[in-house]
């Protein structure tokens, strides 16, 4: 992985815009995801309004020869899911859906777990719990702390409550490049790894076990599973670090109201 790529007050506007607009996928999903739905037509449908009504790209189709707009991880899929038009969402199960947009030559990348219908109050826990994780993480983000500050407080917030934490996979910086450096791991020590500086951007996004942390590949090269058959759940959002703390430039518009609310 390259080195750190510092990002200026024009190319941090340009990645704001990208991740707005990111945001606006979500929200035109949010009525649309439900029981009797396939995950291709998530896909297709996420495409269609990321290309004709955004004039963006959608930055995964063709990345490293994946063929689709966008992950849709169900129930115990940890991660990298192939939306299928024979994969039914039912009532009852949980689903990841990870985007990334890219726009004015910057990328964002975010992801968000639906409940397909009335889910159960342990599938609740694990997405609740999964979604506070990333918080912890995302306030860890100022100056001078450090990466492991970050996973630690993810790993600290999901193993009080029983869960174990995916350690094959992680966040990343990200730009012009999907992928840039640094890595950002989902747990670690407090005080070690990469010291935050004002400038760089990554993705946090926790992936969450509700039993252990195994994980194996499928034999299409991308779908990831718990080994143990248990529930996954994920939440991913780009962030900032700024002169004075983060911004979270994938932030959804619920999201801001929640906390207009607190």
């Amino acid at each position: 992985m390259s080195k750190v790529i510092l990002k200026d007050a024009a190319e941090l506007e340009l990645m704001r815009r990208a991740g707005q607009l990111l945001a606006r996928v979500f929200a035109d999903l949010d009525g649309f995801i439900r029981p009797g739905v396939t995950t291709m037509q998530i896909n297709d449908r996420a495409e269609a309004f990321i290309v004709e009504t955004l004039k963006a790209r959608p930055a995964s189709k063709g990345q490293y020869g994946f063929p689709y707009s966008l992950n849709t991880s169900v129930d115990h899929v940890v991660c990298h899911g192939m939306p299928k038009a024979d994969e039914v969402l039912k009532e009852g199960s949980i689903v990841n859906v990870d985007i990334t947009l890219e726009q004015g030559g910057y990328i964002a990348d975010s992801s968000k777990m639906y409940g397909i219908g009335q889910i159960g109050d342990q599938a609740r826990r694990l997405v609740d719990t999964t979604y506070a994780a990333l918080w912890k993480g995302i306030e860890q983000v100022r100056p001078g702390a450090t990466l492991g500050d970050i996973g630690h407080a993810i790993q600290v917030h999901a193993e009080a409550a029983g869960y174990s934490v995916v350690r094959e996979y992680c966040g990343h910086g990200i730009g012009r490049q999907m992928h840039e450096a640094p890595e950002v791991l989902h747990y670690g020590q407090r005080g070690m790894g990469m010291k935050l500086q004002p400038g760089m951007v990554f993705t946090i996004e926790p992936m969450i076990n509700q039993g252990g942390r195994g994980t194996r590949g499928l034999r299409d090269g991308w779908t990831v599973i718990t080994r143990d058959h248990t529930l996954s759940a994920q939440w991913e959002h780009t962030v900032a670090v700024t002169e004075s703390g983060f911004e979270v430039l994938t932030l959804r518009e619920e999201e801001r109201q929640a906390a207009k609310g607190s």
